[in-house]
């Protein structure tokens, strides 16, 4: 069984741009997004991939991930059929140290968000952390992409008038 170790960060600042080695466009939607098995398509640059994913355990750290790469053709007509809510973002690459972490930059009805993620061997292997980091949004599933779709960014912020 394969198993998804990360961890997630809401960033301080935009810093992170000058120390990344590469970028992405990913554009991504659920053709099922059930809290107990999400079943994800992925669209990066000219690749694209097939994700199963499963329920986190209690901290959000874990969870069961199965991701297979599939022809683009097929992925362009499977984002068709999945549900409302296409995520499209940019992806950021920072090594540092031994760990890639990887620097979420949402774009359309999630635009304004911007997410870090760091993916580990085990739940208490310690990473060194880049000053962009701020709070720890791990646990907090409003930041699960499949949440976004169904609750994008620009719906938090939205100002009642009186």
């Amino acid at each position: 069984m394969n198993i998804e170790i990360e961890r997630k960060f809401l960033l301080k600042n935009n810093d992170f741009k000058k120390m990344c080695y590469d970028k992405k466009h990913i554009t991504q939607g659920y053709l099922n997004s059930n809290k107990k098995r999400v079943v994800r398509v992925r669209i990066i640059d000219d690749l694209a991939f097939l994700t199963i994913k499963g329920v986190s355990d209690a901290s959000g750290t874990t969870r069961f991930e199965w991701e297979k790469e599939i022809d683009l053709k097929d992925a362009k007509e499977l984002i068709i059929l999945c549900e409302n809510g296409i995520i499209e973002k940019n992806r950021f690459y920072h090594k540092l140290g031994n760990h890639i972490i990887e620097i979420d930059e949402f774009l359309g009805k999630n635009k304004g968000l911007v997410i870090a993620e760091i993916e580990l061997k085990n739940k208490n292997e310690t990473f060194l952390k880049p000053n962009y980091l701020g709070i720890e949004v791990t646990n907090d599933k409003k930041y699960y992409n499949s949440s976004l779709c169904l609750n994008p960014f620009k719906n938090w912020t939205k100002k009642t008038s009186n």
